[in-house]
């Protein structure tokens, strides 16, 4: 990881003094142990306080939307998938957009960490896949592959597939890997059954639409639950409005999604958002051999029409 961390430094460096770029978006360390935030660097120094670690788990795409200068951004597999997609949609120019790539070999839960160890943790470090947690008078070690994101284990792109330069070697990428083999079980169930998994899974839900600010896809200057004129959906959280808002959103990411966990990293009830975008992310494979955001020139199977198409779904 410290490798990792002086060759951004170095790139971002580059990038900055050669005019390639206003500014470079990475991560910087966060507040508290275990975190990272976003960081803009535009000079040397901001350079200086650019990390790569375990925490890194963010999608720095978020920051792109119709941005007017020219940014270095600091991206793994599904950030710069996510990059792809703003490049697609119009949301920012290719020319405008650097991509400093970094693969990945995925990022940790703290919520899995915690389980590991409950005191309070005041720092830690990363040797050898394993994670060092030190506190008032312990120190823990944890081994990294136990506590990956659960998007982390599936991933199919840990390399950027697309950069202007990668900072270390390319990292094997998984194979025979199952993405959605947890989802055989919801799909064989009656659809009754399905909705009330759907149901039970989102009841905590208070409406905060931190999955939704989190979403690099979510870049609308007016999200449909906002909008008065006409109201779409309710304000309130009764189950109808709140499934509403789930399944909407979930459909507009048809077709788009990277899979990259934002939405559930940034959910404070833990709510297991993914279980929405995944279904429709396994169709769209499946029904047109499409996984977003791998070229700049692909535009997503539900926005052009081809005489070919798959059409049972109109039976």
């Amino acid at each position: 990881m410290q490798t990792r961390t002086e060759k951004i430094r170095q790139a971002a460096k580059r990038v900055l003094a050669e005019g390639k770029a206003d500014l470079v978006i990475g991560f910087r360390e966060g507040t508290v142990p275990l975190k990272t935030a976003p960081h803009f660097a535009r000079t040397e120094a901001e350079c200086d306080l650019l990390v790569w670690n375990s925490h890194c788990r963010l999608n720095l795409a978020n920051f792109l939307p119709r941005r007017k200068d020219r940014v270095a951004v600091v991206a793994k597999g599904c950030d710069a998938r996510n990059i792809v997609n703003h490049i697609v949609e119009k949301q920012i120019e290719q020319e405008q957009v650097y991509i400093i790539g970094v693969p990945c070999e995925g990022m940790v839960e703290p919520a899995l960490i915690a389980e590991k160890e409950g005191r309070t943790v005041e720092s830690a470090s990363e040797t050898d896949g394993r994670i060092i947690l030190k506190g008032k008078d312990f120190t823990t070690e944890v081994d990294r592959a136990e506590v990956l994101r659960q998007n982390c284990l599936t991933c199919a792109h840990r390399n950027p597939s697309v950069h202007d330069e990668l900072v270390v070697d390319p990292v094997p990428e998984l194979e025979g890997v199952d993405r959605y083999a947890d989802l055989k079980d919801l799909l064989a169930r009656s659809d009754g059954e399905r909705y009330e998994y759907y149901t039970s899974l989102v009841q905590t839900c208070i409406r905060c639409y931190a999955c939704r600010d989190a979403c690099p896809l979510c870049y609308c200057h007016v999200c449909f639950v906002d909008e008065t004129m006409p109201q779409w959906v309710g304000k309130s959280v009764d189950p109808a409005d709140v499934m509403t808002y789930h399944i909407l959103r979930a459909f507009h990411c048809a077709g788009r999604c990277t899979d990259c966990g934002a939405c559930e990293a940034a959910c404070p009830m833990d709510i297991k958002v993914r279980q929405f975008t995944r279904l429709l992310e396994k169709d769209v494979k499946e029904l047109y051999n499409y996984e977003t955001g791998l070229s700049p020139t692909d535009q997503p199977p539900l926005t052009v029409y081809r005489p070919n198409d798959p059409q049972e779904f109109i039976k």
